[in-house]
């Protein structure tokens, strides 16, 4: 009889690993969080992921889903870019293979999101959905014609680098005007001290709203920026549903309210797609990777209609 399948999942995220060990039944058994050690190089950030993989690995479970930020080679296994980690041309999937001697898949960590949301959130049954990431930066996965979408190069979803403003803020990315330069956490933060006041996060200055003039300012700002990129995204792709994931989507109507109206003010002619916040909440990306692990498995149902996962290739373990 074969045993049912446990997977660990991990997502590397700009400021915090996280990880869980799932059971055959979507159940987290076990979960770890560390800070991304960033600050100490692309050596610490890889050993800290291989980590927590290897802490979270007990018998029975039969694979390791990892999704990560930046430029990702899917089917290498190799995360090739990501700036706010250090990380470039980095095997990512075959250092936790080499410490854990099981299949390791390694997947976008805003596409494993989408695919979470896809199969167990709000896009179930959607077949053309958007679903956008706020976090320190911003992007998106999309479900187009009931496919996951990757595009030519893999890098498919840069919807924070859509440009909302010409010739206005200037961008990490080194373009002006991006969205994610008004709307991502990071943006937000900055932009709001320097208006003279103190924050450490987006939730801070949420918390400002209804006291504080600058904070409303900077608050329309961003989100009538996201509405803009979201006129162009419905627009080209004609979603049926865009759902806000990640952790400034914790806002709630504070955050969809303004947003929904800035979409509908730049549709003359066509109805708003629906604008909603997930109810996966941050986990949206750990839950994804375990899909993806469990597809490495043989183990992971088809669900929602979607094309088969694909967990880009399934790095496995050396043979002697």
């Amino acid at each position: 009889m074969t045993r049912p399948a446990h997977v660990v999942a991990v997502d590397l995220g700009g400021t915090t690993i996280k990880a869980a060990r799932y059971d055959a039944h979507g159940t987290a058994e076990e979960t770890l969080r560390l800070p991304t050690p960033s600050s100490k190089g692309p050596d610490a950030v890889l050993a800290a992921v291989v980590h927590v993989a290897t802490a979270l690995v007990r018998p029975g479970v039969r694979a390791v889903g990892l999704c990560a930020p930046g430029l990702i080679d899917t089917d290498a296994g190799i995360v090739r870019y990501a700036a706010n980690l250090g990380l470039r041309d980095t095997p990512l999937a075959a250092a936790v293979v080499d410490a854990v001697h099981l299949p390791v898949t390694l997947e976008h960590d805003v596409r494993a999101a989408c695919l979470a949301e896809r199969q167990l959130g709000l896009g179930a049954g959607v077949n053309n959905l958007l679903v956008v990431v706020l976090g320190t930066g911003l992007a998106a996965g999309i479900v187009s014609d009931g496919r996951l979408i990757r595009g030519a190069t893999g890098i498919a979803g840069e919807f924070g680098h859509i440009p909302v403003h010409a010739d206005g803020e200037l961008c990490a990315c080194g373009q002006r005007g991006c969205v994610e330069a008004y709307a991502a956490a990071g943006a937000l933060v900055r932009r709001y001290r320097r208006t003279g006041n103190t924050a450490d996060t987006a939730a801070d200055i949420t918390r400002r709203l209804d006291t504080e003039p600058a904070a409303a300012r900077i608050w329309a700002e961003a989100t009538d920026a996201l509405g803009r990129a979201l006129v162009t995204s419905t627009l080209l792709l004609d979603h049926e549903r865009i759902v806000l994931a990640g952790g400034m989507a914790a806002a709630g109507d504070r955050l969809t309210a303004p947003v929904r109206r800035s979409l509908q003010q730049g549709l003359a002619w066509r109805t708003a797609p629906a604008v909603e916040v997930s109810p996966l909440g941050a986990d949206a990306g750990l839950l994804g990777a375990a899909l993806h692990a469990l597809t490495a498995t043989g183990a992971a149902a088809r669900r929602g209609g979607v094309s088969p996962i694909a967990p880009a290739q399934v790095q496995t373990p050396r043979t002697a």
